[in-house]
């Protein structure tokens, strides 16, 4: 239940642009209360009239618009994973009696916080060639690893808890951004650089 708790706040805290849907969906919740409980319970004759049906009809339908019209903008969505960058692809040789160079192979290990929205390190490094990494969840809470350079996202594992998924991409030398894509996650800290030389 704690843990639930935090996510919640961790959310609500950073992801602004959901708080008008928050507000309408509070809105519609409470009226619902009030409605059924508050009023319907204690007063068998409610809503009274033709005057009062029209009022509650129009003030439910009201607030159900609201609470959906603020879901549907604020939602977003995953960022789904290219196929082409999470496929391993073999490197041509520059000449049918020329070689391929020997492609690095690096395994890295990441972990979720048992009991906090984080990583247990901000830092990766890596050499070029294949990259895999063993990414350990044992929270209750859902989390993922996703790989971006820049705004391109390269790839990610699935969004799970409580269980070890892998990734492995196949990366140049540069700077790489790894970070959880739940909502509200990365902007609570869960992000770090990957370096790859």
């Amino acid at each position: 239940m704690h843990a639930a708790a935090l996510h919640f706040a961790t959310v609500l805290a950073a992801e602004k642009s959901r708080v008008a849907f928050f507000i309408a969906g509070g809105l519609l919740a409470a009226w619902a209360v009030i409605v059924s409980l508050g009023l319907g319970l204690r007063r068998p004759s409610f809503p009274g009239n033709l005057g009062g049906e029209r009022a509650v009809i129009t003030i439910s339908l009201v607030l159900v618009l609201g609470a959906t019209s603020t879901a549907v903008i604020t939602s977003s969505s995953p960022p789904k994973a290219s196929a082409a960058s999470s496929t391993q692809t073999s490197a041509t040789p520059a000449a049918p009696s020329t070689p391929a160079a020997p492609t690095a192979k690096t395994s890295l290990s990441l972990a979720a916080s048992a009991n906090a929205i984080a990583y247990n390190t901000k830092q990766l490094s890596s050499k070029a060639g294949t990259v895999t990494i063993t990414f350990n969840n044992p929270s209750p809470l859902e989390h993922n690893v996703t790989i971006a350079q820049g705004s391109t996202v390269l790839g990610a594992t699935p969004t799970f808890s409580s269980a070890t998924k892998t990734l492995t991409l196949n990366l140049k030398p540069g700077t790489y951004t790894f970070y959880c894509s739940v909502p509200g996650h990365r902007a609570a800290g869960m992000e770090g650089t990957l370096t790859v030389s």
